[in-house]
């Protein structure tokens, strides 16, 4: 199933709301319900490290994490690890809040980010590191066409599988 998704960037301020685990002035400065899925232990880090990437590199929060939307609901965050590289490498990430797994939209996330990636002339190549357990992402990714490249470690999440696809041969319309 193939869902129409809105998406809302964050903000320096709401981003640090979140990391302060202040959900009420997050949601407001970002005009969303954000639920306590955006604020546990794991979430704070995250948004402690794009933070920090912002501060060093202003281009991120164009790149990063954003908030993604459905039906008038917040059905997780989704977006590229940060700006390309210098060899025009970005990595996806995508995230669906706990009631809402399992319908179709981390697909749909993959979907619009892939649809991005490949109107920007920078990006050659999309990136996705998934560790070997998480059955569910390696499953989102299959119909998109991602190739196996190699593992990595990571330091937060060990063992990672590393798929890379390019942004001009990928399907769009996936179901």
């Amino acid at each position: 199933m193939t869902h129409q998704l809105s998406w809302i960037k964050f903000t320096e301020e709401a981003l640090q709301a979140l990391i302060n685990r202040d959900l009420q002035r997050a949601s407001t400065l970002v005009g969303a319900k954000l639920g306590p899925y955006f604020i546990t232990d794991d979430a704070v880090r995250r948004w402690n490290n794009r933070l920090n990437q912002f501060r060093q590199d202003s281009r991120t929060l164009d790149w990063i994490a954003r908030i993604v939307m459905a039906n008038g609901e917040v059905v997780g965050h989704a977006g590229f690890h940060g700006p390309p590289d210098q060899v025009g490498m970005v990595e996806v990430a995508y995230s669906v809040v706990p009631a809402h797994r399992g319908q179709g939209y981390a697909k749909s996330m993959l979907r619009d980010l892939l649809k991005q990636a490949s109107s920007e002339p920078e990006i050659r190549v999309v990136r996705a590191t998934i560790r070997p357990d998480n059955v569910a992402s390696l499953a989102t990714i299959r119909p998109f066409g991602f190739v196996h490249k190699g593992e990595q470690l990571d330091d937060i999440d060990g063992l990672e599988y590393i798929f890379e696809v390019d942004p001009e041969s990928f399907q769009t319309e996936v179901d």
